[in-house]
């Protein structure tokens, strides 16, 4: 007989072996005390802890506009919307979302999803549907969720290099020039805080005939003028056919979309197994997205600070000779190089400085390049940053790890 239970033991006993097993932490935000929140600890006592690994960019969580427009509409329509898109799932919260949307990226239509991960799966596998024989060049350190779409259609993949312009011409030039062919990159990369090279991919695109798709989930709300994104911000938007983003960072709520063409949200919609099968997001939910997005197309003083704390958590880390890796965006990952080492120092600023920043181990990110990943926003005050300097300070001493300069 097969001893299951023995076989799961193996697979979770050879995480703690890595130092990789992942523990959830037990927190409760409070509304108005962003990015405080409590944490309740295994022994069932409750600490006061500062939260630097959320999401929530910009603190949008719990803006009063966000909340205002969630509590009108479960009032006037109750908590779910009681079925898929297609079938009695599409309210006015919905399509004025969708609206909200495709103005925001200057696009004819929008499509929200349950997440901008099923957002990228149920395009990116979909898509070959629509266009037979279609060719897929996928960056390298893609999203997880664009991987899983680009592996799940059936068609033909090239992976290139990360941001290696050169290595993808090599690619598009070597394949039938009357194959269709989409380029999938990301406009901010979460691991390492990097920028794709926007506009030579486009450039590429134009060249070999090509469509563009392009993930904006970490730049949506907190780049360009009204937030549209890093393509927004270059002046690029125009030049991309496909732009994925989600409401579940920025915009502080949950969700995620594409923008494009009405012809390609039309035939996405039509096909998309992971949109008809999937019952809508709460008209509740919708209506606070679209109030933080309409909010934060008219905010830049919200961006502004959220750059400017990002710097300062820079320069200061920098200071301490920790090796941060920084490419300018608001991403601040601090290279641990141990898995051990990197949970440990985790552990211990969340259960000593009541600070909580998750480790990102394998496979996350390759092993060797373990890391803590801050994400500074506008509500993480300069008394906070202090104690998060300190705190690193002290445990970086303490694990006897190299001080360098900024790597990346």
């Amino acid at each position: 007989m097969i001893d299951y239970g023995a076989a799961l033991d193996g697979a979770l006993h050879a995480l703690h072996e890595e130092g990789r097993y992942r523990t959830f932490i037990d927190i409760e935000r409070r509304r108005g005390q962003f990015p405080h929140a409590t944490w309740s600890r295994p022994d069932g006592t409750e600490q006061d802890i500062t939260v630097w690994c959320g999401n929530d960019y910009l603190g949008m969580g719990q803006h009063p506009a966000v909340l205002a427009a969630m509590h009108d509409a479960i009032d006037a329509t109750g908590a779910g919307s009681g079925g898929t898109r297609n079938i009695s799932g599409t309210t006015i919260y919905h399509k004025a979302l969708e609206a909200e949307l495709a103005d925001l990226h200057g696009k004819d239509a929008a499509l929200i999803f349950t997440s901008a991960y099923i957002a990228n799966d149920a395009t990116l596998s979909t898509l070959p549907k629509l266009f037979p024989g279609l060719i897929i060049y996928s960056d390298a350190l893609n999203h997880a969720s664009v991987i899983e779409g680009v592996r799940r259609n059936g068609g033909a993949k090239r992976i290139f290099r990360h941001n290696d312009v050169a290595h993808l011409r090599e690619l598009l030039a070597a394949d039938d020039p009357a194959a269709p062919k989409l380029i999938a990159f990301e406009s901010i990369y979460s691991m390492d805080g990097d920028f794709g090279p926007i506009e030579a991919i486009c450039d590429l695109a134009d060249e070999f005939g090509a469509l563009t798709y392009i993930d904006e989930v970490h730049a949506v709300g907190m780049y360009g003028p009204r937030g549209a994104g890093v393509a927004e911000r270059d002046r690029l938007i125009h030049r991309l056919d496909i732009i994925n983003g989600t409401l579940a960072k920025a915009y502080g709520v949950m969700g995620g979309y594409i923008a494009a063409s009405a012809k390609m949200c039309d035939a996405i919609r039509s096909y998309a197994p992971g949109f008809i099968f999937t019952t809508s997001l709460p008209p509740a939910v919708a209506a606070g997205a679209a109030a933080s997005v309409a909010h934060l197309k008219g905010d830049q003083s919200l961006r502004d600070l959220h750059q400017e704390r990002a710097a300062v958590l820079k320069l200061r880390l920098r200071g301490l000779g920790l090796p941060i890796i920084d490419h300018g965006s608001h991403i601040v990952p601090v290279h641990v190089g141990d898995p051990v080492k990197c949970k440990m120092i985790s552990d211990r600023l969340l259960a000593d400085h009541g600070i909580y920043v998750q480790p990102i181990n394998f496979p996350t990110v390759p092993r060797g390049t373990e890391r803590l990943r801050f994400t500074p926003s506008p509500v993480h005050t300069p008394l906070m940053i202090d104690g998060l300097i300190h705190a690193m300070d002290e445990l970086w001493s303490h694990c006897a790890l190299n001080r360098a300069q900024a790597a990346g």
